[in-house]
């Protein structure tokens, strides 16, 4: 590896990615400040936001001293690669660099690639800057700690870096982002920020406990307060949505800073992720502070309403109850609530999605500021169940492009294929249709014959009995605007997504005290024939 003599210009780059643009890469804005502190010239090339990124390499990649690529797994290996290849050809001699999510998790194989030369492993501030340092008096990057790095087709492992404090580097470069320009691609002026990484739970299907070994790195109170609410005022922001992986793993450190931002005066909105057994430790006033402070939306990673697949999940911190709580304290607090749901996870039955799906219809139905986000399981890198994804027969990519398909709402689950996913995906669309009417006051049946029991007969592979249908026929045409009245169209956001079969429940009872017994008719789906017209029951079987 060389490096041109006297540059000290670095690029760093961020490949786009599937879906809309979030905003500024927060992940570059950090190096490049820890870069620049050392007394190089950060470069960064976006491009999430600019398409034509190759002039920019173009013009930058000639006189630089390296060329660093941060990347999670899916859709952005394709830029990557491309414009990796691209630099190695327009300069064979100049180190490239790979970092970020998916190289921490895939090391040996992302080093294979003929034009990676080193991989710089988690946390990756100062291990970038002695590379840096190394590379611009020609010395090799042994004993450098957090790096691999490959020579004459030869990788070594140096150690891995022990984490700093995050509140020890430098805040990150947000005086480099053309806020005009993401304004204008976004819609709004938005910001991503972190005020912590980490978090300590231990999800089995999560890769932030690997990445981040379950250890929560959070910025301190008055700096959070005092940034942002500095940069609200300085750039206008609208918004600015945190980015931690569970804000409110301390409780008491959140709502001062909920607090701080509330006292001083600058108006945004911000939104946050987290789990439901966290905000249910808050008092509704707490949750009340947080609206009026400027949250505006809380996602939770709800995952399934299945003790035993929650078990398997590791989610032991999951309670069911604590779902209706949490949709109860946002709703109350005029907060949207996003549940996110995974399906098809290993071992999860058809019953148990039914479960899923019947406790969070019933949080759907009751609760007006929730909606919901359901996904499949996705087999991410680095996972600890990959044993048994192998066992059942998942592929695991064996090369950096391989990867690049493993994307969120992708399906590569053996045992969710044919019929079983067809399945599954038009019981969610029948969910989700449901939920979006149950928010319409003004929807025809939207509170008579709640669309999820029909979505059992979906997922068994039934359609709907016949006094079902007028039922399904009204929901289908409320949902659509009138010029659409003769098709329904279900969002391509519902198109991988899952569902269940099962036909009786058992009462869910939450913390307010209040149960929701449903049982439902075997034949269609609906509630108890005893319950309904005469005209529409089935007499030859018993509810």
């Amino acid at each position: 590896m060389l490096a041109a003599s006297g540059s000290r210009r670095v690029v760093l780059f961020q490949p786009s990615y599937a879906g809309q643009l979030f905003g500024p890469p927060l992940g570059l804005l950090s190096l490049a400040a820890s870069v620049r502190e050392a007394g190089y010239e950060p470069v960064i090339i976006d491009a999430a936001l600019h398409r034509d990124y190759l002039t920019a390499l173009a013009r930058e990649i000639p006189g630089s001293l390296c060329f660093g690529v941060s990347l999670l797994t899916g859709p952005m290996i394709h830029d990557a690669i491309q414009a990796s290849q691209i630099v190695r050809e327009t300069r064979p001699d100049l180190p490239i660099i790979f970092g970020g999510w998916h190289p921490s998790l895939c090391t040996p194989q992302t080093l294979n690639e003929p034009f990676v030369d080193v991989v710089v492993r988690h946390q990756g501030e100062k291990t970038l800057v002695e590379i840096l340092q190394r590379l611009e008096r020609n010395l090799d990057l042994h004993m450098v700690q957090g790096c691999w790095f490959k020579r004459d087709g030869r990788i070594y492992q140096n150690p891995d870096r022990s984490v700093s404090p995050i509140s020890d580097l430098p805040l990150p470069a947000y005086d480099l982002v053309d806020f005009d320009a993401y304004e204008a691609a976004v819609g709004a002026r938005k910001l991503p920020y972190a005020t912590s990484i980490g978090c300590p739970y231990a999800c089995n299907y999560c890769t932030d406990m690997v990445f981040y070994n379950r250890r929560f790195n959070p910025y301190r109170v008055e700096e959070v307060v005092s940034e942002v609410t500095s940069l609200a005022r300085r750039h206008r922001l609208a918004e600015v949505a945190l980015v931690d992986s569970n804000f409110l793993v301390d409780t008491r450190r959140a709502l001062a800073i909920a607090r701080g931002f509330l006292d001083s005066g600058v108006k945004f909105r911000w939104s946050f992720q987290t789990s439901t057994d966290l905000l249910c430790r808050l008092t509704d006033e707490e949750v009340e502070l947080l609206a009026a402070s400027g949250v505006t939306h809380i996602g939770f990673g709800t995952e399934s309403a299945s003790p035993e697949v929650l078990r398997a999940m590791n989610k032991r911190h999951q309670e069911i109850a604590d779902m209706y709580e949490t949709a109860r304290k946002c709703s109350q607090a005029r907060i949207r609530a996003t549940f996110n749901l995974i399906f098809g996870y290993p071992g999860e039955t058809e019953q148990h999605r039914a479960q899923t799906l019947r406790v969070m219809g019933e949080i759907g139905s009751r609760y007006e500021y929730v909606a919901f986000s359901p996904n499949v399981f996705t087999p991410y890198p680095g996972i600890p169940i990959w044993p048994q994804l192998r066992e059942l027969g998942v592929a695991e990519p064996d090369s950096l492009a391989g990867w690049a398909d493993v994307d969120l709402g992708s399906n590569h689950l053996p045992w969710l294929q044919g019929k079983s996913f067809e399945r599954l995906s038009r019981g969610i669309s029948y969910f989700l249709l449901n939920n979006k009417l149950d928010k319409a006051p003004s929807a025809p049946l939207a509170h008579s014959q709640p669309l999820f029991f029909l979505a059992a007969r979906a997922v068994a592979g039934h359609g709907p009995a016949p006094a079902c249908r007028p039922a399904l026929s009204a929901y289908r045409a409320a949902a659509q605007p009138p010029s659409q009245q003769s098709s329904l169209k279900i969002g391509t956001l519902w198109r991988t997504f899952s569902l269940p079969t099962a036909i009786t429940s058992t009462p869910i009872r939450s913390r307010s005290g209040r149960c929701s017994p449903i049982r439902l008719c075997k034949r269609c789906g609906q509630p108890p024939c005893s319950s309904r017209p005469v005209s529409t029951r089935h007499s030859s079987i018993r509810p």
